[in-house]
C-alpha cells in the first residue's frame, strides 16, 4: 500500500489492535429480524432507546442546519454592510507620477468615503488598456480612471481607437497640471529662447532634441515648439527618459524638454541650462526662467492628470465623486504630495475639464499630423 493512501476515507483492511494492544474490541451484533411477529415481539425498552437515540439525531440535524443558516446570513448581512471598493484604474507603470497621483487621492478619498479605494495599473497602448477598461465599465462609481496628456493626444494619434475619448467618459477633475522645461547642454551656443530660434533658423537640421518616448508630451511639446518658431531640429527617440536625459548631459543631443522632477538636479549643478518653461507664466521655482510664451505668444504645453468615470453617470453621483475628489485634492497633504512632483494642484469642476479636454483634443490633433507620429 503506497504511503498516501491513507488519506483515503476507505477501511484499512487490518483488524485494529485494542488500546493497550489485545484482542480487537468486539462489535456489537446487530439484530436480525426474520419477520414481522419478529420485531413487534421487540420490548418497550428497546422500542424507547431507538426513539430516544432517532431525536437525538434530528436534534442535531436541526442544530446544523440552523448554524448554517446563521451564518449564511451574517454573510449577508457583512457583505451588505461593507461597501464595495472603489477602483481607480491607472495605465502607466507603477511609480511613475500618474501612479502618484492616484495613489496620492486614493489615500484621501478612502479616507473621505470611509471606505477601500484600490489602484490598479494596466499598462499597454499609452494608456489605451485602462481607458478602455473604465470606458466598458458600469457608471455605478466604482470604477475610474486616473488619465493623463495621452488621454487627449491619442485621440489623434491612434486611428482606431476601441472607445471614443470624449463620449465614452465622464470628466470628474483635472487633478493637476505638469509644465515641462526646455534644457540644452552648457556647450549650445544658444542661452536664452530667441538665441536658440535664430541658431536652428542659421543652422536648420543640425540641432537635435532626445526624445524619450514617441508620442508622449514630452515629444509633442517639442514638435509644437518647432511648429511655432517655424524651425527644423532633428528628434532622436530613445526608449525612456533616463537614458534620453543621460545622452543630453553627455553633449551628444544638445536639447530636450523634460519633466521638471527630472531635471532640477541637474540645473542646479549646473549640468544643464534652462532655456523656458513651457507654462503660460514663469513658475515660482524657477523665476529666473522665462516663460516660452514671452517670446512665442499662445505656446503652452503642460501635462495634465485627471479623474475620470465611464459615460452615463447620473448628475447625483457624479456631484459627489466630483465634491469628493475636489476636497481632497485642495488637502494640504495632497497639495504637498503634488507640488513635490514638479506639478500643481488644479480640482476645477466637471463642467471645466470636459470644455478644456475638447479643446487639448483638437490642439494637439494639428502638432499630431505635423510630427508624424505614430504609436509605438
Amino acid at each position: 500500500m503506497k504511503e498516501n493512501s491513507m488519506l483515503s476515507f476507505d477501511r484499512p483492511t487490518q483488524a485494529r489492535s485494542g488500546p493497550i494492544g489485545g484482542q480487537p474490541p468486539k462489535r456489537r451484533a446487530l439484530p436480525q429480524f426474520q419477520s414481522v411477529q419478529s420485531v413487534q415481539s421487540l420490548p418497550w425498552s428497546q422500542w424507547r432507546q431507538w426513539g430516544q437515540t432517532l431525536r437525538r439525531v434530528a436534534k442535531n440535524l436541526m442544530a446544523g442546519a440552523l448554524a448554517l443558516v446563521l451564518g449564511l446570513c451574517a454573510l449577508s448581512a457583512f457583505a451588505q454592510s461593507t461597501p464595495a471598493p472603489v477602483r481607480i484604474l491607472v495605465g502607466a507603470p507603477a511609480g511613475g507620477t500618474t501612479d502618484t497621483m492616484a495613489r496620492t487621492l486614493a489615500q484621501a478619498l478612502s479616507q473621505q468615503w470611509s471606505r477601500v479605494v484600490l489602484v490598479e495599473n494596466r499598462t499597454g497602448a499609452g494608456g489605451n488598456v485602462a481607458a478602455e477598461a473604465v470606458a466598458r465599465a458600469a457608471p455605478d462609481g466604482l470604477t475610474l480612471l486616473m488619465s493623463f496628456t495621452s488621454h487627449a493626444i491619442n485621440a489623434s494619434l491612434y486611428p482606431h481607437l476601441p472607445f471614443d475619448p470624449i463620449k465614452d467618459f465622464t470628466p470628474i477633475t483635472m487633478v493637476s497640471t505638469s509644465p515641462s522645461i526646455l534644457v540644452a547642454h552648457p556647450s549650445l551656443g544658444a542661452n536664452t529662447l530667441p538665441e536658440l530660434i535664430a541658431l536652428a533658423k542659421a543652422q536648420p537640421g543640425k540641432l537635435n532634441f532626445a526624445i524619450g518616448a514617441l508620442g508622449s508630451s514630452l515629444h509633442l511639446a517639442g514638435d509644437a515648439f518647432k511648429l511655432k518658431a517655424g524651425v527644423n531640429i532633428i528628434n532622436v527617440p530613445y526608449r525612456g527618459t533616463a537614458p534620453a536625459i543621460q545622452d543630453v548631459l553627455a553633449g551628444q543631443v544638445e536639447l530636450m524638454f523634460a519633466n521638471i522632477g527630472n531635471a532640477q538636479q541637474y540645473l542646479a549643478v549646473g549640468k544643464l541650462k534652462a532655456l523656458g518653461v513651457t507654462s503660460p507664466k514663469r513658475l515660482a521655482a524657477f523665476p529666473q526662467v522665462p516663460s516660452m510664451a514671452e517670446t512665442l505668444p499662445g505656446f503652452e504645453s503642460s501635462a495634465w492628470f485627471g479623474l475620470f468615470g465611464p459615460a452615463k453617470i447620473s448628475p447625483e453621483l457624479l456631484a459627489r465623486l466630483e465634491s469628493g475628489a475636489r476636497t481632497a485634492i485642495l488637502t494640504p497633504e495632497v497639495k504637498q504630495r503634488i507640488e513635490a512632483e514638479g506639478a500643481s494642484a488644479v480640482a476645477n469642476s466637471s463642467a471645466e475639464f470636459a470644455q478644456f479636454l475638447s479643446a487639448d483634443i483638437a490642439r494637439w490633433r494639428e502638432v499630431v499630423k505635423f510630427s508624424g507620429a505614430k504609436p509605438e
